[in-house]
């Protein structure tokens, strides 16, 4: 799984956005997309559920899921974060590699 897209959900724009600028700032994603008016259903502890959430789309390595697992899980308000890594199959091969590129600056770098 070399690129991945990874799915996170968040109930504010406040958590979204820390939740994005601490993944972008900590290079464990080269870019993070917020997106605001998403409606959710789901059983939670026996019954239906539904809340407005914000939707965050994540661009990184597949060598990162891990590590944007962990740092989500520690920051993230819900008892049980979505968190969904999806592999890119194909796409803009230049955006590809700004992608790449973004994140081997941190292994150069030396950053956790």
């Amino acid at each position: 799984m070399k690129d991945v897209v990874i799915f996170i959900t968040s109930g504010s724009d406040e958590e979204a956005n820390r939740l994005a600028r601490t993944l972008v700032e900590e290079k464990l994603a080269a870019c993070v997309n917020i997106l605001s008016g998403v409606e959710s259903l789901y059983w939670w502890k026996g019954k239906i559920e539904s809340s407005k959430e914000r939707m965050l789309v994540v661009k990184t390595q597949g060598k990162m899921v891990r590590r944007v697992v962990k740092r989500v899980k520690e920051i993230h308000s819900y008892e049980v974060p979505e968190i969904i890594a999806l592999p890119i199959v194909e796409g803009n091969r230049d955006y590809l590699k700004w992608i790449s590129d973004v994140l081997t600056l941190r292994n150069k770098r030396g950053s956790p």
